[in-house]
């Protein structure tokens, strides 16, 4: 029991590791400042970058019109002068970004600048400015990089120039909120579902050839200790150890590629194609092509220390069913290995223990209860339907890392339509075999057609048909995460009608409608998307929720943040989420990033978190969001009364449409409450 006890530890401390590998980040960079002496009248500032794992810093150079790059300001001084212009030493990814469409450049590690100066004075001083930048997640949060720095010349200290005097007079930051009841909750892939779907996974690969007839040989090996009280004992530990086993390969899985890598697996073109071909493989396997199998000598050998008996005897057991199940349960496995590699640090873990679970379950309950094993199906031809059935879903889901790699570097070999296309053949397919139009080389001949049969081959035509008109620009929402983006479909009926009816309306002169209060403050350099009307300064946004009664959506948003983009695109797009925004919110978009608009003298301000004056609109919106709300990632949506009583968990970037109009209708809902109770 020491064995299984010290498994157990592991498999809880790596778990407990997980956990408290998930603190959010909201200064994903460090920054360093030193002074590399060159000769009395030329020095050179360094400023080193530490970047976290999983982010990446926007270099300074790339066309306009993308993400915020690096920009260093430096305090004008007469006892120095800067020489060309801060130079980039550190290695540069280059990369297309799909949503900016253009090249960006960005660091990821570490960033290293150097700006070269003429030393004017040989008396003590002090250099110093700010930067701006912006880091970003490879799979979504975006943050501003605002930082002071300052440099001691000559032996000075750079710690003696002080913050900002405090602007006697002016107020601090606005407070917007004045009551904030809930707490952020930022939608986090559900690893319940990732559970139970693996644990379907379980249950099915119980199903295969390689495992089902196993399954009365591993039942009579117990029922061979003529002691039934140790027998099912070892029984017992026969069924957690499969769950030991698998469970173990998922944590080490999550040891050695982590959250860093798979931010890397699930956006860059090889790990997305090698799936890709792995996928095939595993559907060619099922299909009968070839068998993936473990090698005879590790099977042997661990047959051999099977017979020991005992608890150590049934691990040694469990170790032998799953390395001689590998060829039926190897590509169901690494499908949900390859599925878990999406930036979650317990989604292997999770996966395998859900799949280990449903897979041990029957051996176990059938060793505890072994009159149950005459209720069980025979063997037969119809185990071999399961894999190849499961053969052609490895074929669909396969495409969709072909995608990922395709969209990410625009080859344009896998749009919305050849995907679909790719999709109803596939399953049409399907449905053929499961009527028996078509056969495999290991099939046995169809002498009629069972009703299971038929209503699978029915359901799998009800899905073909669904997608069909997906061909013609159909949304599709049921399958709105697996398909390529609707941007890639150059056949959108829906979209050339909305586009032609939106001409229309320009010419009849309804593209300027009233707006609802006054004119918006700052409209000829921001602007909403989908013709929507609103605000981008909070105080005009707050008097016309007062006057129309309407509660506040406001908008944490910036000009280089792509997710805000995608966000856009992906969901404030859907019709009934517009109609809410158009009708029952006074939108509010605050740019933290704006850089050229600078606020009127009277609505300065002094930061509560770092005492600064606040005096451009990035700069103010920034601090409003990170004084009211803590945080400084965008996007990020909160709904508010115009009292300042935030209605609903704010959200931040989810492209699930139907949440975010719950998340819309629960914020109206609270408002009418609150505005029924007064």
């Amino acid at each position: 029991m020491k064995f299984l006890r010290l498994i157990v530890l592991t498999v809880g401390s790596l778990l407990l590791f997980t956990g408290l590998y998930h603190a959010q980040v909201s200064e994903p960079v460090k920054w360093k400042y030193t002074v590399e002496k060159i000769s009395e009248t030329e020095a050179m500032l360094v400023f080193s970058a530490k970047i976290d794992e999983g982010w990446h810093l926007y270099s300074q150079y790339f066309p306009e019109g993308g993400p915020i790059p690096m920009v260093f300001t430096f305090n004008s001084d007469e006892k120095f002068s800067v020489i060309d212009s801060v130079m980039e030493l550190s290695k540069v990814v280059e990369e297309y970004d799909d949503v900016f469409e253009l090249n960006t450049k960005y660091f990821k590690h570490e960033a290293v600048f150097k700006q070269k100066i003429s030393i004017n004075s040989k008396e003590p001083f002090v250099i110093s400015g700010n930067l701006d930048g912006q880091a970003c997640q490879e799979d979504g949060m975006c943050v501003p990089v605002k930082y002071d720095f300052s440099f001691g010349i000559n032996g000075a200290d750079p710690n003696a120039v002080a913050k900002v005097d405090a602007a006697t007079g002016l107020p601090e930051t606005p407070k917007i909120v004045s009551k904030n009841e809930f707490k952020n909750i930022d939608k986090k892939e559900s690893l319940l579902w990732f559970f139970l779907l693996s644990f379907v996974a379980g249950l099915i690969a119980i199903l295969t050839p390689c495992v089902f007839p196993m399954i009365p040989m591993t039942i009579s090996f117990f029922m061979k200790e003529n002691n039934k009280v140790k027998a099912r004992i070892n029984a017992f530990s026969f069924g957690i150890s499969i769950i030991l086993i698998y469970t173990l390969i998922g944590s080490v899985l999550a040891i050695i590629f982590g959250p860093s890598i798979a931010n890397w697996l699930s956006t860059h073109w090889i790990p997305n194609v090698l799936f890709f071909l792995i996928f095939m493989i595993f559907a060619a396997s099922f299909f009968g092509a070839f068998e993936i199998v473990m090698p005879s000598w590790l099977v042997n050998k661990s047959d051999s220390k099977a017979d020991r008996g005992g608890v150590l005897g049934a691990f040694f057991m469990a170790l032998t069913l799953v390395l001689v199940s590998f060829s039926c349960t190897g590509p169901i496995v690494g499908s949900i290995l390859v599925e878990s590699f999406g930036g979650n640090f317990l989604k292997p873990v999770i996966g395998m223990l859900g799949f280990a679970l449903a897979f041990a379950l029957p051996f176990t309950v059938l060793a505890l209860f072994p009159n149950w094993l005459k209720s069980m199906p025979k063997s037969g031809g119809w185990l071999n339907t399961v894999k190849v059935v499961l053969g052609f879903i490895e074929v669909a889901l396969g495409f969709k890392f072909l995608s990922v790699a395709d969209q990410t570097y625009h080859w344009g070999i896998l749009d919305r339509q050849v995907y679909l296309a790719i999709w109803i053949v596939t399953f049409t397919l399907m449905g053929f075999y499961l009527l028996g139009k078509l056969r495999f080389k290991h099939d046995d001949e169809m002498k009629y057609l069972s009703t299971g049969r038929l209503g699978l081959a029915m359901l799998t035509f009800v899905f073909v048909l669904y997608m069909i008109p997906g061909m013609w620009g159909a949304p599709l929402k049921a399958l709105s995460g697996y398909l390529p983006p609707i941007t890639t479909h150059y056949f959108n009926i829906p979209q050339m009608i909305d586009d032609n009816s939106q001409m229309m309306l320009k010419k009849m002169g309804y593209d300027e409608a009233n707006e609802a209060c006054a004119e918006p403050k700052y409209k000829e350099q921001l602007h909403l998307p989908f013709g929507l009307h609103g605000y981008f300064d909070w105080h005009q946004a707050f008097e016309c929720a007062k006057q129309q009664n309407k509660p506040v959506f406001i908008d944490f948003t910036g000009h280089g943040c792509v997710n805000c983009r995608e966000m856009e695109t992906a969901v404030w797009s859907d019709k009934r989420v517009l109609d809410h925004l158009r009708n029952d919110f006074i939108v509010l978009a605050m740019y933290v990033d704006d850089k050229t608009i600078q606020l009127p003298e009277n609505e300065w301000f002094v930061s509560k978190k770092d005492g600064k004056v606040k005096k451009t609109l990035g700069e103010a919106n920034a601090d409003i969001q990170i004084v009211n709300f803590d945080r400084n990632s965008q996007p990020y949506y909160v709904l508010i009364t115009p009292d300042g009583e935030v209605l609903a968990p704010p959200r931040a970037y989810d492209l699930d449409a139907d949440e975010f109009l719950k998340f819309l209708e629960q914020g109206l809902k609270r408002f009418q409450d609150l505005q029924a109770a007064e």
